[in-house]
């Protein structure tokens, strides 16, 4: 009886013991083919990634956009007889396909040269991957030895910029507050929503285009970079000093100091003044303390002078008025001197549309004015509209800025 129960017993323990050794292996197995898994996974993801510009063609087309043949864009543009304008990277022509109108823009030099190539990558990469109604869309791709073109969405339209240089004003004031609005949303979702960071850096009137309801859409990503979010700036090495158009682009971008997405907050703040003003910031034909118009508004908002201009006082209805302040406000918070007291994109929406208060801004320009700016001084070679390749610390006692 005794040796039956030792023999239960021992038994047993030897099954536990069999059951330990199985499930210690069962762990060890899973903890090795969870390791080789991560190791393929890394390994392909390495393959994939964007480093040159074949990997960035098999990566990019995950996102479905269509592949254009060049026979293909040729048809669709008549031969590219209709041109709707060119800039420094390539020229832009109106064609229908599948009777959708598109405008395809075709890049200047060879498939293989290495600037092409980073502009083709950037427009892809960021426009590829994203969709905003106040964002331009982007259809598809053409990358063959003899033609490299992207493929948008035709705006009817055209840009920004030569609406507020006419003299008979074919946009009132309410619509250009609308186009505002729809601009800042389209850099806010870029700078807050997109899984990645996006920043444009050549936020400019040019590069807003209008549809046939005169909605706006942010376009030209050529310069666009994308950074993940715990980043706190980018790298000027790494990102390509100068970006952006002089007049524009923020004072950072110009010097050895960190470069965010406050930036782009600048950019829409010199744009913004554009709008007010139905001008460019920088005009020889004004009287001599106009000739910059963001000091000019400045010197009138800070001296109580703004409503006795002539920038409102032409403005005949009260709401236009008050349209404009709140216009004037937002603009000089947006181009603060300091990136930090620049607000978010998020915050102008709500500001210009009146649904969170503004704080009375800091003067934007004493960096300048301590070091003897004049309104008139501005100087040239910081007004070209041309996109290139390229303090003390203020208080801010508000909601409006965070990183």
């Amino acid at each position: 009886m005794a040796d039956s129960t030792f023999t239960v017993i021992f038994s047993m323990v030897g099954g536990v013991m069999v059951l330990f050794v199985l499930v210690f292996l069962y762990l060890i197995c899973r903890q090795i083919i969870k390791e080789d898994i991560a190791m393929l996974q890394t390994h392909h993801q390495q393959l994939a990634a964007p480093n040159n510009i074949e990997n960035f063609l098999n990566h990019i087309q995950m996102e479905k956009p269509i592949r254009f043949t060049h026979h293909q864009l040729q048809i669709a543009t008549d031969n590219y007889s209709s041109s709707l304008g060119s800039g420094g990277f390539g020229k832009v022509y109106k064609g229908v396909f599948n009777s959708v109108m598109i405008a395809v823009k075709v890049l200047h030099g060879n498939y293989s040269d290495k600037r092409i190539q980073e502009q083709f990558m950037a427009e892809m990469g960021t426009l590829g991957k994203i969709h905003h109604f106040n964002l331009v869309r982007l259809y598809g791709f053409c990358f063959e030895e003899n033609l490299t073109a992207l493929v948008y969405e035709y705006m009817e339209n055209g840009s920004l910029d030569k609406y507020l240089l006419q003299e008979n004003n074919v946009l009132g004031f309410e619509k250009l507050h609308e186009i505002a609005v729809g601009t800042a949303r389209g850099i806010a979702y870029l700078h807050e929503e997109c899984q990645q960071r996006i920043i444009h850096y050549d936020i400019k009137p040019a590069n807003i285009l209008l549809d046939r309801n005169f909605n706006p859409k942010v376009a030209d990503f050529g310069l666009a970079m994308l950074y993940n979010r715990d980043s706190t700036h980018i790298s000027m090495t790494a990102g390509g000093g100068g970006r952006g158009t002089p007049g524009y682009a923020a004072p950072e971008l110009w010097m050895p100091f960190p470069v965010t997405h406050k930036c782009d907050v600048y950019s829409f703040g010199m744009l913004l003044f554009e709008i007010i003003g139905r001008r460019r910031n920088v005009d020889s034909n004004v009287p001599e303390s106009q000739e910059w118009f963001p000091m000019w508004v400045w010197r009138k908002f800070d001296g109580g002078e703004l409503h006795e201009s002539r920038l409102v006082c032409e403005l005949l209805l009260e709401k236009h008025k008050v349209m404009v302040e709140r216009m004037v406000k937002v603009g000089l918070w947006c181009v603060q001197y300091r990136p930090e007291s620049r607000p978010m994109m998020s915050a102008v929406v709500k500001m210009l549309e009146g649904s969170e208060e503004i704080p009375q801004p800091l003067n934007p320009f004493q960096y300048l004015m301590d070091n003897g700016f004049t309104a008139s001084a501005q100087d040239s070679s910081n007004t070209n509209t041309s996109t290139t390749s390229s303090s003390s610390v203020i208080a801010v006692e508000s909601n409006i800025v965070s990183s």
